[in-house]
């Protein structure tokens, strides 16, 4: 509430302000990305007047929080410190993370943030994010668009348009130029940990489509897009945040499969391509050169035989896939830093160790083991990229205008509509689905974990998550109770599925039909224990998978399961006879599979992907609406 308040504060400051006649700042731009005469004659002059250590710090970006500080406080002062030490050419915008959580925050706190970064800057900021699922990925209030893969699932091009024009409306609001999107990897690994439902599907035809019509999209609205991650990082069984990721597929392999969507990409125009840090043999034998530091994959293949001639940049600097090959401590981050710049590299994101890495650089240019002629190079696209925005002539953001253009009533049905586009019913034994009503209205009972003593419980919910407390399965709780006001709602997770086994096998024997959601989605760096090296996995972890599969052994015949995330979850659960795919835990999608269930709307979605021994990529049962939804939501 506090936060809040200090938000609304500030908001009344700037309209007072204006009320009374102060003169009006000028706001960036909106509209087309498109660099002018004008932008080409600032990039040029702005080069030309700069000292060597102010082009070495373009090529850098570090983390800001989008959450609201005083001006003095150690943390903003840190920020701004970095920002003049090193002379940065940007931030990545995020939010605090910790033990498995997302701290989200508003899109008013994140637009003061960047507002006020901007006015310490010598030179306009470029402000980046990983808004893969709109500004929703780390953000609350927000327009929330569903996983990649749900895309996919539609088969329909035009929904990655719009949701690349809503993306970029409303982070150009809060002060976002750049999205880290769309991820154009094939996910044909269905072991892959950190792609996963990030990616549109397994066709790489259908993954370029999708990310051309999100390019051409986001570029309506200002908003430069950047194709990741490269050379593909979609047949990999290990997370490239922990170890070092390999792929094994050979040159002819490559340019059939994951090469295709990133050349689709560049013929859409995009911005920027992101390198990964997995070692590609085919492309590059040398086992110390992951992508994103070998001259022969950035230069020679993307730059050169590509043609690409826009902005290429690292994934982040501080991740195991690349610092597990250099020594710890500030010379690894400085070697690291180096590498990246001779390979052709023209950003570099998030130094394990700033003041290491851009010394590192400035050094090597001053020996001429890296010539300057090269960094002015990067520098000079970089600059030509914020001028493509419009950074060259307005660097601020309009706070009063945020609560307009941002979670416009339109985008929020847009999202909606694309999350019920995806459903896609793959197994259906007609035991099960659609459920039936017990009480229509549009008030919900009080939320509880357990059902009182002598409710009837005849729909019993199985909420399986990797931690309870997270927020996963608060929305599909609700919209359940809303029609089914005695249904019963359990939470497990691998912590309490071993204690709740009996009584959870003890509901299910009462209940006349079981849903079992599974929220399973790729989190980059989660280590799961009990994988090889303590890695990272999107499957179901052991002690849940053993208590689904008592479930299933029970009662498969009244039990459908519906996957919140990874469609794969199903090659643990053989036995499923009544199946559903959302392929996302977004709000938009846990609101989608009720209205599946209950027969609201029509099912049309088809897996994008394989699942071993289960279904093939296309498979789907269409299934015509039954009701209306009667204001449910």
């Amino acid at each position: 509430m506090f936060r809040r308040a200090l938000q609304l504060l500030a908001l009344a400051c700037v309209l007072t302000l204006s009320a009374f006649g102060a003169p009006k700042p000028a706001y960036q731009p909106s509209g087309l990305v498109h660099l002018d005469k004008a932008g080409e004659r600032w990039a040029q002059k702005t080069l030309k007047n700069m000292s060597l250590e102010q082009k070495v710090g373009q090529m850098f970006m570090i983390w800001s929080h989008a959450q609201f500080l005083n001006v003095n406080d150690p943390e903003f002062l840190a920020w701004r410190d970095a920002l003049r030490k090193y002379h940065l050419g940007g931030f990545g915008l995020t939010v605090a993370y910790e033990d498995g959580f997302l701290y989200k925050n508003e899109p008013l706190e994140a637009a003061m943030v960047t507002n006020q970064l901007q006015q310490q800057a010598e030179f306009p900021l470029l402000f980046a994010a990983d808004f893969e699922r709109g500004l929703g990925m780390r953000l609350n209030e927000v327009t929330s668009f569903p996983h990649a893969m749900a895309f996919g699932a539609t088969d329909y091009p035009e929904f990655a348009r719009r949701a690349g024009r809503i993306t970029a409306m409303e982070a150009r609001a809060i002060g976002v130029q750049w999205n880290w999107f769309p991820d154009v990897d094939v996910n044909s690994n269905p072991d892959n940990p950190v792609i996963n439902t990030r990616s549109f599907g397994e066709d790489p035809t259908l993954v370029g489509q999708m990310a051309a019509a999100y390019i051409e999209g986001a570029h309506e609205n200002g908003m430069l897009t950047t194709a990741k991650h490269f050379p593909g990082h979609g047949d990999t069984d290990t997370d490239s945040h922990l170890s070092v990721p390999q792929v094994n597929n050979d040159r002819q392999r490559l340019e059939a499969i994951e090469l295709p969507p990133f050349e689709a990409a560049i013929k859409a125009g995009v911005d920027a391509v992101l390198v990964a840090h997995v070692l590609v043999p085919a492309l590059d034998p040398d086992p110390k050169h992951v992508a994103s530091i070998s001259p022969a994959i950035v230069t020679e293949l993307l730059r050169h035989k590509m043609g690409f001639q826009g902005l290429i940049v690292t994934d982040a600097l501080q991740m195991n896939g690349l610092m597990k090959l250099f020594p710890e401590g500030p010379a690894g981050s400085a070697s690291a830093a180096v590498a990246a710049v001779k390979a052709g590299n023209d950003i570099l994101l998030i130094p394990a160790d700033i003041d290491a890495a851009y010394n590192g650089v400035l050094n090597a240019v001053r020996s001429g083991e890296i010539s300057q002629s090269r960094i002015d190079q990067s520098v000079l696209k970089i600059l030509r990229a914020k001028a493509s925005v419009g950074l060259n002539t307005a660097r601020l953001v309009d706070l009063s205008a945020v609560n307009q253009i941002v979670a416009k009533p339109e985008s929020l049905q847009a999202a909606q509509w694309i999350a019920d586009k995806s459903v896609t019913l793959v197994r259906d034994n007609k035991q099960v689905l659609p459920l039936q009503r017990t009480r229509r209205g549009t008030n919900s009972p009080p939320a509880a974990y357990q059902a009182a003593e002598g409710a009837h419980e005849h729909v019993l919910a199985l909420i399986f998550t990797d931690d309870s407390r997270s927020e996963s399965g608060r929305v599909l709780d609700q919209q359940v109770r809303r029609r089914i006001p005695d249904a019963r709602v359990l939470y497990v997770d691998a912590r309490n599925a071993p204690g709740m086994t009996p009584s959870v096998m003890a509901a299910v024997e009462k209940a006349d039909k079981v849903i079992v959601a599974v929220y399973e989605v790729p989190v980059s760096g989660k280590v799961v224990p009990g994988t090889p090296g303590d890695g990272n996995s999107v499957a179901v972890q052991s002690a849940s998978a053993s208590l689904l599969r008592q479930v299933l052994q029970a009662a498969a015949v009244k039990t459908a399961i519906v996957a919140m995330g990874s469609p794969y979850v199903l090659s643990q659960l053989p036995d499923a006879q009544t199946y559903l795919c959302l392929y996302s835990n977004v709000k938009a999608s846990e609101i989608s599979a009720v209205k599946a269930m209950f027969g609201e709307i029509a099912i049309s979605g088809h897996l994008p992907v394989t699942i071993p021994n289960i279904a093939q990529r296309g498979a789907g049962l269409d299934a015509p609406a039954q009701r209306s939804t009667g204001g449910s939501q």
